[in-house]
């Protein structure tokens, strides 16, 4: 074992966070957790596995869920494709018969990729297999001063073999893995990271070329559209119209009141209340600015041949964007005030 790969996993050891399912080598516990903080921090994805595993504590039970109460139990934690991946997944997993145990056999899971199918296999199986993401791309880069851009081709080569190098062939794989992405985490973070008290500081060349900052190195390639919607509450004889989002754009599968990208008037009569303006919404390559309107008409209108009426008090049934989160409670605020 390399002294680098000693020194995290002593660090580990006094230093790792101790997590629930760190507690556990059942695979389909790991398995969530590593879904779930794809794209999430671990505060907040920590009460949303335990939501999970309470809900469904067996990958069976997930399997015979519908995808609606999925996706409203993931509802709030973005990115809706992973709970979508996961469901697919669990099915994937009862028709196998039994949860995956090598990586080529976890790699063809639905939304797991390179470094989910090591961290499952590794911690799980005890598979020889580095992970790397962002927190290790930022400590390989840092401490041995590699400065080839991480998304390129070259750089992701570049990591991944040196990852694996330094991967103990001992049992300590799992150990391993953790102690990397734990120091990224709490560590060697994207900003002040703590390098006056880093066991790795004598042999950190970032540290000792004052180019601690720089790296990892990241091409700038990602152009972020601006998007502007309005966004229609409908409110007629307590029920409301909302549709579920198509294949293709943001939110897929998830429910939303009527909603416009033009500047296009609703040709509907009735009350109109301008709720907010100019709601702003980042997502990872589009920014969102959307208008809430609350409009209650004064006869039932016709709606677009893929909305429905719903009850108002149902509502909280339909898994629903952040957005959407912020129209209702904008609704609800008006209300108030209005009483």
């Amino acid at each position: 074992m390399s002294d680098f790969s000693l020194t995290l996993i002593r660090w580990f050891r006094e230093n790792g966070r101790d997590l629930p399912w760190r507690h556990t080598r059942d695979p389909y516990a790991i398995w969530l957790s590593e879904i779930i903080l794809q794209q999430t921090q671990v505060k907040q994805g920590w009460d949303y596995w335990e939501r999970f595993m309470r809900r469904w504590p067996k990958v069976e039970d997930l399997a015979a869920a519908s995808e609606d109460e999925v996706l409203r139990e993931w509802q709030g934690l973005g990115y809706y494709s992973r709970a979508r991946n996961l469901h697919y997944a669990a099915r994937q997993i009862v028709g196998l018969g039994h949860f995956p145990d090598t990586l080529e056999e976890i790699k063809a899971l639905k939304g797991v990729g390179d470094y989910t199918a090591a961290a499952i296999g590794s911690i799980a199986f005890g598979l020889p297999a580095a992970v790397v993401d962002g927190n290790v791309y930022r400590v390989l880069a840092r401490h041995f001063g590699i400065d080839t851009p991480i998304n390129t081709t070259e750089g992701k080569k570049t990591f991944v073999a040196l990852a694996q190098s330094l991967l103990p062939s001992t049992s300590d794989s799992s150990t391993y893995n953790q102690a990397i992405m734990d120091f990224g985490a709490i560590q060697c973070t994207p900003a002040l990271p703590n390098c006056v008290k880093c066991p790795l500081i004598e042999t950190c060349e970032a540290f000792r070329s004052a180019s601690v900052n720089q790296l990892p190195v990241k091409l700038k390639t990602i152009k972020v559209r601006e998007r502007h919607l309005t966004y229609i509450y409908i409110r007629w004889q307590g029920k409301v119209a909302i549709h579920r989002r198509g294949v293709g754009d943001i939110w897929q599968g998830l429910w939303e009141p009527l909603v416009q990208e033009t500047k296009k008037e609703v040709d509907i009569k009735g009350k109109v209340t301008v709720l907010k303006r100019a709601v702003k919404h980042v997502l990872t390559h589009q920014v969102l600015l959307a208008d809430f309107l609350l409009l209650e008409p004064e006869v039932q209108p016709q709606l677009p041949a893929d909305y429905q009426w719903v009850p108002e008090e149902s509502l909280d049934d339909y898994a629903v964007p952040r957005l959407v989160e912020h129209l209702f409670e904008a609704v609800r605020i008006n209300d108030e005030k209005s009483y």
